[in-house]
């Protein structure tokens, strides 16, 4: 069993040999083949966001996938899926999955599903991103349905330098955008690493934490139909019967 990632240059690629790893640890194993795309300009800047989440950037990364087992694809970002809105992420999407031939879906409606599976409507953002591609991201999260009480811009300009992130600094995103009317933080970068930390983040502000490379793997299992009752992946994997969520493939 296996879902294909599409992940725009490199940054924190390594977070999903180390998903992989603990879904193999508390359930059946499932495998998560990544192939890098080419990202254009590494800048959170819209317009290269836009170039980064072109459709043919997208279906070269589909065909690079071809032959090897995968049951579904997910494009691992979320500022160059949500800079779109919802409806362009919707045909990004349904882009992505024509020229895959697979279920497809992306980073940004992984948040959205996730967030409804958990059951809760109040979340607050923790971004890396400057504050006019934050703002996207919680214009799209209204779109979903969800109440945004609270969100902070970090302002970095690059994944390159997200990437660079330790746990301290990521502790420190996360409380820092927490809000005491938020159910849960979300951290939506995929170039940052948080798959060692989920325990950690979730024990430090006592309340679920999303993050990017976590919710992706998760939209990966659900569009396979695949367990996703785990340990050691946060709230978000534990196994407490949460309803599943619907929306653009």
């Amino acid at each position: 069993m296996a879902v294909g990632f599409l992940y725009p240059g490199h940054s924190a690629e390594d977070d999903y040999p180390r998903l992989e790893r603990l879904l193999a640890a508390s359930g059946p194993p499932v495998r998560l083949p990544l192939v890098h795309t080419d990202i254009g300009e590494d800048a959170h800047r819209v317009d290269a966001l836009l170039e980064m989440g072109s459709a043919a950037r997208l279906a070269d990364g589909a065909r690079q996938l071809a032959g090897t087992g995968v049951r579904a694809v997910v494009w691992a970002c979320t500022s160059a899926s949500f800079v779109f809105g919802w409806a362009g992420a919707g045909e990004q999407v349904r882009e992505l999955s024509r020229a895959a031939g697979l279920p497809a879906s992306s980073t940004s409606f992984a948040f959205a599903h996730a967030v409804r599976a958990l059951g809760v409507r109040r979340v607050a953002v923790a971004a890396t991103y400057p504050r006019d591609v934050a703002e996207r991201f919680v214009a799209f999260l209204a779109e979903a349905g969800v109440s945004v009480v609270g969100a902070l811009s970090s302002g970095i300009v690059t994944a390159a330098e997200v990437g660079t992130w330790g746990r301290d600094e990521v502790l420190r995103l996360a409380r820092g955008g927490d809000h005491p009317d938020a159910e849960a933080v979300l951290l939506p970068d995929t170039a940052l690493h948080t798959a060692a930390w989920l325990d950690d983040l979730e024990s430090a502000l006592g309340k679920p934490v999303l993050t990017a490379n976590q919710v992706t793997v998760w939209e990966g299992l659900r569009l396979i139909g695949a367990e996703r009752s785990r340990s050691g992946l946060g709230a978000l994997f534990a196994p407490v019967g949460a309803g599943d969520a619907t929306g653009p493939r």
